[in-house]
């Protein structure tokens, strides 16, 4: 009778623990969990997972990958703003590679890339060194540097264009002190209207690539500045040899997306041209020629479809040939 009782416990608790189970719970038996099959999360029933993704991917479809499969069919085709066009094989491209206004345009882009670039790297950089800490006065700088990122191109643009003028700021300051005899043609001249406007667009880009930036320099270990200043390394030789290593894949990231940005540059160009790509249209970039092209009532949709495509070809080498150049530092490093 005294050994039945342990034996009918035991009984019980599993009883209790198959009821318990049945309701839905899970519960622990012997050391072993009890799952509850009827309200497990089975692999392979992603339908939920695809209705949080689906507005996302619905958006994508409509403003992205919808206007680049027409784009691409309009590159083939000779529509204009008022004929749907028809099928002419490469006609269009090789119209494009004849035109001498494609040709100053993908001068003026890959310039553009070449000049702005190195300074947008390297600029931010020293900026974000100069500013990082937790002091007030250096949240004032930071804040400063990053104010133009906010501010609307358009407005960037009118504003340099009044302190360029003929008559604007820089003119009357070096007249006034008797620097020049005649005003500097910052607006009208080809190449000073074209390193003009690299001059706005890195003054602009400065404050969002030194927020990268910033991000960066927190991961790396303050042990390696201590231990570098322990060995006599200066400001100069703990930036060069702790800093740069440290930020070094951020560097390629920032040298990709200031790439992309410099050979698709449009709003410093318009708003400095008004519109008109410089004096004979020298000024002209390769979107200026896709707006030109692509509307108003003489737009010739084909041809602006084709330059198009040009930009995207280059600028998706650009970007595979830094992150070409990304890998093999990661496996160098």
């Amino acid at each position: 009778m005294s050994e039945s009782t342990p034996t009918g416990s035991t009984t019980s608790a599993r009883g209790s623990s198959s009821k318990a189970a049945a309701r839905g719970g899970s519960r622990r038996h012997a050391g072993v969990d009890v799952v509850d099959e009827e309200h497990r999360i089975h692999e392979g029933t992603g339908f939920a997972a695809w209705l949080f993704v689906l507005p996302a991917l619905a958006v994508a479809l409509v403003f992205v990958i919808a206007p680049f499969v027409n784009t691409v069919r309009l590159s083939f085709t000779d529509a204009t703003f008022a004929r749907p066009g028809t099928f002419v094989g490469l006609e269009q491209y090789r119209k494009m590679l004849a035109d001498p206004a494609v040709h100053t345009g993908l001068l003026n882009s890959s310039l553009y890339v070449v000049c702005v670039v190195p300074f947008m790297v390297i600029l931010p950089l020293i900026l974000a060194s100069l500013v990082s800490g937790n002091s007030k006065i250096l949240s004032f700088f930071r804040a400063s540097f990053y104010l133009p990122v906010v501010v609307s191109t358009v407005i960037v643009g009118l504003v340099w264009t009044n302190i360029l003028a003929p008559k604007g700021v820089v003119n009357a300051a070096l007249k006034s002190v008797n620097a020049i005899k005649e005003y500097i043609p910052f607006l009208t001249d080809r190449w000073l209207l074209l390193f003009s406007a690299m001059m706005i667009t890195i003054w602009t880009g400065l404050g969002y690539y030194m927020i990268i930036y910033l991000a960066a320099l927190a991961n790396i270990d303050p042990g390696l500045y201590e231990a570098a200043e322990i060995d006599g390394a200066g400001v100069v030789r703990r930036f060069l040899h702790v800093t740069v290593p440290g930020v070094r894949s951020t560097m390629v990231l920032i040298m990709l997306l200031s790439s992309a940005a410099a050979f698709r540059v449009f709003n410093e160009i318009y708003v400095l041209t008004g519109g008109t790509g410089g004096v004979g249209g020298q000024d002209v970039t390769m979107t200026m020629l896709v707006k030109n092209y692509g509307t108003g009532l003489n737009a010739k949709y084909g041809y602006a479809g084709a330059v198009s495509m040009l930009i995207f070809l280059i600028v998706g080498s650009l970007i595979a040939i830094e992150f070409l150049i990304e890998r093999k530092m990661s496996k160098d490093a």
